[in-house]
């Protein structure tokens, strides 16, 4: 009867000494749940870097100990093993979801505010392959040749709408458009204000919007209210397609930290069969190529958003390091 019961007690105990595990663990994902949600509500705040950083070091805390106890309750080879099997089952998954996607890159997750309101940072994005004739968006024809000589002078392109005042023979400028001051295109390389676009194959038309901040003020800010490419004259749609897009090594995009973008087609340039990108955030003053970036070629569309699930994203963000809010993310330019 002893050793009967001195059997029987061995799965009482394993028993116990696995809810005592379980113990140790969910806490730390009740403060991660915490920490995040406080990351996204203090997103305007220098508390959201904080709660991020807690956030991040809360993850590789679970993680390292729920690796310790696995291999505590089951043995070190049957963990690795367990392990194994779950890194195989993603990787099945993943390519599978890229074979059906059509792309390299199928989920997602946007890293800034240059959408809003359409879509916001840490949103997660389903993203579907796509070629660059089959976006819906304005097509303008242009030779070879143009192409060529814009992209060999793309410094001519980093023209922005900015709001200016003449002092003293000197321009002020602004974003934003005070009381007295003009709208118009500067020219950051000669520190002037541009008074024709005679040589460029793109020309940018400048006008007004109002922005909305977070505390609730407004004012006007100089934008981009269109474009003439070889005499097309071209307007944002709000109904063009949103693409992924990776920059070159050249943009200022990725010199700032952006490998890839997330941003609407605003047109498509088609150069004798040659197709180049033109895209702008909904929540930016200007196109891309505006601000020192190259118009995207077609090996470089991952493809556009068919679908976004809100928040999803920030442990993402969280885990590559992107916790400090980008700019842009305490106004809305209304449309």
């Amino acid at each position: 009867m002893k050793r009967r019961s001195g059997r029987g007690s061995k799965p009482a105990q394993s028993s116990l000494h696995k809810r005592q595990s379980t113990i140790k663990v969910w806490p730390l994902y009740i403060v991660l749940a915490a920490l995040v949600v406080l990351y996204i509500l203090f997103q305007a705040t220098a508390l959201s870097l904080a709660f991020g950083i807690a956030a991040f070091v809360v993850i590789a805390a679970i993680l390292l100990l729920e690796i310790s106890l696995g291999v505590k309750e089951s043995g070190y080879r049957k963990s690795m093993l367990e392990f194994a099997a779950v890194i195989i089952a993603v990787v099945i998954f993943w390519l599978a979801l890229r074979i059906v996607m059509g792309t390299s890159s199928p989920l997602d997750v946007v890293p800034s505010c240059s959408m809003l309101p359409t879509l916001s940072r840490g949103d997660m994005i389903l993203v579907k392959g796509v070629n660059a004739q089959e976006l819906k968006a304005p097509v303008v024809d242009v030779s070879s040749a143009q192409m060529q000589s814009m992209l060999s002078n793309m410094g001519a392109e980093d023209l922005s709408c900015v709001a200016y005042k003449i002092n003293g023979g000197s321009a002020v400028v602004s974003q934003t458009v005070y009381p007295g001051y003009s709208v118009g295109l500067y020219d950051p390389q000669f520190n002037k204000i541009v008074s024709g676009q005679s040589g460029n194959l793109i020309k940018y038309i400048c006008g007004e919007r109002n922005v909305t901040f977070s505390n609730g003020t407004t004012e006007q800010i100089a934008y981009l209210t269109g474009i003439s490419i070889a005499g097309t004259n071209i307007t944002g749609d709000a109904g063009n397609p949103i693409i992924v897009y990776k920059t070159l090594l050249q943009d200022s995009f990725y010199k700032d930290g952006d490998t890839y973008v997330v941003h609407r087609v605003y047109a498509v340039i088609d150069a004798s069969g040659n197709y180049y990108v033109l895209t702008k955030g909904d929540n930016n003053p200007g196109l891309d190529i505006q601000y020192g970036n190259y118009p995207i070629g077609e090996g470089y569309i991952e493809g556009r958003v068919v679908a976004s699930i809100p928040y999803l994203g920030y442990l993402k963000l969280i885990l590559s390091g992107a916790i400090a809010q980008p700019a842009g993310c305490n106004y809305v330019i209304q449309h």
